[in-house]
């Protein structure tokens, strides 16, 4: 399991610093099943956890008297004081974020290193995958076994991440659909950090709705059913993290794969997904890290990713109702069939693999910052914004809802669980919040 390391600390300290930032994830080369196989009951395990028990970091607008509204990067309660020493060199340079990205790269070593035994790697999972073990076991080479691992792994290294920092635990939820796969919800509610914080796993098939099948076709899709009928295989990780303090942003991701079998038995595929970062008040340090580890991940592949796909998230994410964008962006892209199946899975588990590494060094900067009622409620408004593009425009949503069997909690997950609409509410000029609608009104280039 990747370890997440922040700087060089004495092993007093380790505890509470070495996982704000995460190495990458194990390198996949699995494959996928027959997702309809029976569970097999000569692999039935016992699942624990391989990682430490969390401390507390911290309590939102309880340091005031000891962090400034923009503060370093702190870690809070007593962490705070046994990382101090270890990291005040770190905070006294200007350049943190380039160092924690440094910090965030695995040797070549590790990053060569042969990927283990898929009932090996599944014992560091939130939960048995969806598919049955010995059903993954026995097709490593398919692109859905590989897939499921990655989202499995995923799910697994942001999760004991933002454990980590807030110091709570996720509920793992296990759901069964009965059309045909299923999938694990972790959800955190009311955390010392974050009020929600949820990272979904499905792995769901069957055969098209006609509706979902109509959403597809308006993108361009030709599909060619039998008997009127679409067999289909789709899967994904998807997150949305809402955090207490209005100086932390909102965070949300997605990486999915979609199969599809057409009449003379060909297949078409597709990936699709993003992390976009939504700030209630603007910091352009946090910007910068956000956009430039992103735009790294992609330029391993492509130089035209990131400028495409950054482009591609600011179109997306806008509310055309308000005349906004969600937030800040960061990447998107869909229906990614090329240039060869290979090199689009690579493309994504780069682009999973930035999770972590771009986020919890944010989260761990303003752990401590104060906020102000007034902060707070602004935070409100701009969780309004997020539940009415979610409700409205976003893709997801729509296709979680059309799909029989979906299951709705898990769908609906992303919403806050406080959010707050105004009558006309419009920040005053030279405001800070008046500069975020700035920003949310004319997208800016970070990097």
């Amino acid at each position: 399991m990747a370890t997440f390391v922040f700087c060089s600390l004495n092993r007093t300290a380790r505890t509470a610093a070495r996982r704000s930032l995460s190495s990458h994830l194990p390198r996949l080369a699995g494959a996928a099943p027959p997702l309809c196989s029976a569970h097999s009951p000569a692999l039935t395990l016992r699942w624990f956890s391989r990682g430490t028990r969390f401390g507390s970091q911290g309590t939102a607008g309880s340091s005031a008297a000891r962090t400034t509204r923009r503060g370093a990067l702190a870690l809070g309660g007593a962490a705070a004081v046994t990382a101090a020493a270890a990291v005040a060199g770190f905070l006294a340079n200007a350049n943190h974020f380039q160092r924690a990205e440094m910090a965030t790269r695995v040797s070549m070593a590790v990053e060569e290193k042969e990927e283990g035994d898929i009932l090996e790697r599944c014992r560091g999972f939130m939960s048995p995958p969806v598919t049955d073990i010995g059903v993954l076991q026995g097709s490593k080479a398919e692109m859905r076994t590989r897939m499921e691992m990655l989202i499995m792994e995923t799910q697994a290294e942001f999760c004991r991440a933002l454990q980590e920092v807030d110091g709570g635990t996720f509920k793992v939820d296990r759901w069964d659909r009965k059309e045909g796969g299923g999938g694990i919800s972790c959800v955190m509610q009311d955390g010392k950090v974050f009020e929600k914080a949820g990272v979904n796993v499905s792995v769901v098939f069957g055969n098209l709705t006609e509706e979902a099948a109509r959403q597809m076709r308006s993108r361009g899709k030709v599909l060619k059913g039998k008997d009127g009928k679409l067999p289909f295989c789709a899967m994904g990780v998807s997150s949305v993290i809402h955090p207490k303090n209005p100086h932390i942003p909102t965070v949300h991701f997605n990486y999915r794969y979609f199969e599809i079998e057409e009449e003379d038995g060909t297949k078409q595929w597709w990936f699709g997904g993003g992390t976009d970062l939504t700030p209630v008040y603007i910091n352009k340090e946090d910007a910068f890290h956000f956009h430039n580890t992103l735009k790294e991940a992609c330029d391993k592949h492509h130089p035209q990713y990131y400028p495409d796909y950054k482009k591609w998230c600011d179109r997306y994410f806008y509310i055309r109702h308000r005349g906004e964008t969600r937030g800040i962006g960061g990447i998107f892209f869909d229906d990614l069939d090329s240039p060869t199946q290979e090199e689009a899975f690579n493309f994504v588990k780069s682009c999973a693999q930035t999770v972590v590494p771009c986020y919890l060094p944010i989260v761990y900067k303003h752990l401590n910052d104060a906020f102000t009622d007034e902060e707070k409620d602004w935070q409100q408004v701009r969780r309004g914004r997020y539940v009415e593009f979610n409700l409205v425009y976003d893709r997801g949503v729509k296709f979680g809802l059309a799909t029989p069997g979906s299951r709705i909690e898990s769908i609906l997950m992303s919403l806050p669980l406080t959010a707050r609409w105004e009558y006309m509410h419009e920040p005053a000029k030279g405001t800070q919040e008046a500069e975020m609608l700035e920003v949310l009104r004319n997208p800016k280039e970070w990097v």
